[in-house]
C-alpha cells in the first residue's frame, strides 16, 4: 500500500495541471450541487415557515355581502354570523368537522401600561384556539375553561407587545393592562412570528361578548375538518355548507359572495404541490450539475489514460500485470476525487452557512403581513455525503474503463504509440 501511495503521489506531482483540472471539475460539481440544494431548501423552508401559524386542515368562515336578491330582500346585505352557525355546524356536519371554534374581534382599542400605550384589537377566543392556529405560548398559559366560565378579564399578549408595554420588567404574567378603561390581567405570552402587523390580544370569548354587548354575534367561525379527500369532495362539502347557511341567514344558496371562506385545507394542497415541484426542480438542477461534473472528470481521466499509454506499455514490458495498472489508475482516481470532492463539499457547506447568516430568516413587508423569503438555506449531511460518494464512484468508473482498454493494447504497440 505504501509503494502504491508513493507511486500515486509521484504521478500527481508529474501531472500537476491534469490533477488540478480533474480536481476543479470534481470540486465545482459538488460545490454547485450543495449550493443549489441549500438555496432550494431555503425557499421550501420559507413556504413552511410562512404557513407555520396556521392549521393546514382548517376552514374559516366570515360573513360576506349578498350579490343576489332573495325572498324579496335586495342584494348588498351584510351577513352577520352568530351562534346559530355554530349549532348548525356541530349538528349537521359532525362527520366532517372535528372541532368548531367561534371568535370575536373588538378593534379600535388603546392598551396602556403606565406611560406606554398601543393601538390594539381584542380577540375573544375559546380554549383550543392556540392549537388550531399554532399560537406558541412561551410563558404562562392560554385562555382556559375557568376563564370562560367566570368571564375573567384575562389576556394573552405577544412577546413583542410585552417588551413595548413593559420595557423594564421581565416577568409580566400577573400584571394588568388597561383597554380603554377596563383592566385585564396578563396570563400568558405568545411568540410573535411577525406574520401580521396587527396587534392582537387574546381574551376569553365570553368576556368579550359580555363586556362589549356582542350578544350571539361572532366575527369568524373556524373549523377543523377531516374525512374529506380530494377536490370534488371538498367542493361538495362547501356547497352543502353554503346551502345550510343560506337557510339560516336567508340568502340565495348559489350566492358565492354571501360567505367569505378561507379554505386553508385547499390552500395546503396547493402548497404541497408547489413544494414538491420546487423540491423536484432543485434536485434536477443539482443532478444536471453533478452530471456535468462527472462528464468533466470522465473526459480528463480519459485524456490522462491516453497520455499514459506509453507508460503502461513500459510497465507491461518489464513484467507488470494488467490488473496492477488498472488498480493504480483506480487508486489515483479515488485519491483525486475524494480529496477535491471533500474540498468542494466543505466550500459548499460554508457558502450555505454564509447565505444563512446574511439573508436567512430575513422578512419582507408586503402590507398586510410580513413574510420570510429565505429560511435556513442549508443542506443535511446525508445529501453532502451522497453527492460526494457519487462523484468519487464516477471518478473511479471514469478511470476504470479507459484503463481496461489501455491494458489490452500489446506492449509493443503501446511503446510505438
Amino acid at each position: 500500500m505504501l509503494d502504491t501511495l508513493q507511486e500515486i503521489i509521484g504521478a500527481i506531482k508529474r501531472n500537476k495541471m491534469r490533477t488540478i483540472a480533474t480536481g476543479f471539475a470534481v470540486a465545482s460539481g459538488l460545490f454547485l450541487i450543495i449550493v443549489l440544494q441549500g438555496a432550494g431548501n431555503g425557499v421550501i423552508n420559507s413556504f413552511e415557515s410562512n404557513m407555520g401559524n396556521f392549521a393546514f386542515d382548517a376552514i374559516h368562515i366570515f360573513g360576506g355581502r349578498t350579490t343576489k336578491p332573495h325572498e324579496g330582500i335586495k342584494e348588498g346585505r351584510y351577513i352577520q354570523l352568530d351562534s346559530r352557525d355554530v349549532e348548525m355546524t356541530e349538528r349537521s356536519f359532525s362527520h366532517y368537522v372535528k372541532d368548531v371554534m367561534p371568535s370575536l374581534n373588538q378593534g379600535g382599542l388603546i392598551v396602556s401600561h403606565g406611560a406606554q400605550h398601543l393601538s390594539a384589537t381584542l380577540m375573544g377566543v375559546k380554549p383550543g384556539w392556540d392549537e388550531m392556529n399554532a399560537v406558541k405560548i412561551v410563558y404562562g398559559r392560554f385562555i382556559n375553561e375557568i376563564d370562560m366560565r367566570q368571564k375573567r378579564k384575562s389576556v394573552v399578549i405577544s412577546d413583542v407587545n410585552a417588551e413595548t408595554l413593559f420595557p423594564h420588567e421581565r416577568n409580566v404574567v400577573g400584571k394588568t393592562l388597561d383597554f380603554n378603561g377596563i383592566s385585564y390581567t396578563v396570563v400568558g405570552i405568545y411568540k410573535d412570528e411577525q406574520m401580521s402587523n396587527e396587534r392582537t390580544f387574546y381574551a376569553p370569548f365570553t368576556t368579550i361578548s359580555t363586556i362589549y354587548n356582542r350578544g350571539q354575534f361572532i366575527n369568524r367561525l373556524s373549523m377543523i375538518i377531516h374525512n374529506i379527500e380530494g377536490d370534488s369532495a371538498m367542493n361538495q362539502f362547501m356547497d352543502e355548507y353554503t346551502r345550510a347557511s343560506s337557510h339560516i341567514h336567508s340568502f340565495a344558496p348559489d350566492d358565492k359572495q354571501a360567505l367569505w371562506i378561507w379554505n386553508q385545507a385547499e390552500s395546503n394542497q396547493e402548497m404541497k404541490k408547489t413544494r414538491r415541484i420546487l423540491h423536484t426542480a432543485f434536485w434536477i438542477l443539482g443532478l444536471l450539475t453533478l452530471v456535468s461534473g462527472v462528464v468533466g472528470v470522465s473526459n480528463i481521466m480519459l485524456i490522462s489514460v491516453k497520455e499514459r499509454t506509453r507508460e503502461f506499455g513500459i510497465r507491461r514490458a518489464i513484467g507488470a500485470r494488467p490488473w496492477s495498472i488498472v488498480r493504480m489508475v483506480m487508486a489515483e482516481s479515488v485519491v483525486i476525487t475524494a480529496f477535491f470532492g471533500y474540498i468542494g463539499m466543505l466550500l459548499g457547506v460554508f457558502f450555505c452557512e454564509y447565505m444563512d447568516s446574511t439573508v436567512g430568516n430575513q422578512t419582507m413587508d408586503i402590507g398586510v403581513f410580513q413574510a420570510k423569503y429565505f429560511v435556513n438555506p442549508t443542506v443535511d449531511l446525508s445529501t453532502c455525503l451522497t453527492a460526494t460518494v457519487i462523484i468519487i464512484v464516477a471518478g473511479v468508473l471514469a478511470g476504470l474503463f479507459p484503463a481496461l482498454g489501455a491494458v489490452k493494447v500489446k506492449p509493443i504497440d503501446a511503446l510505438r504509440g
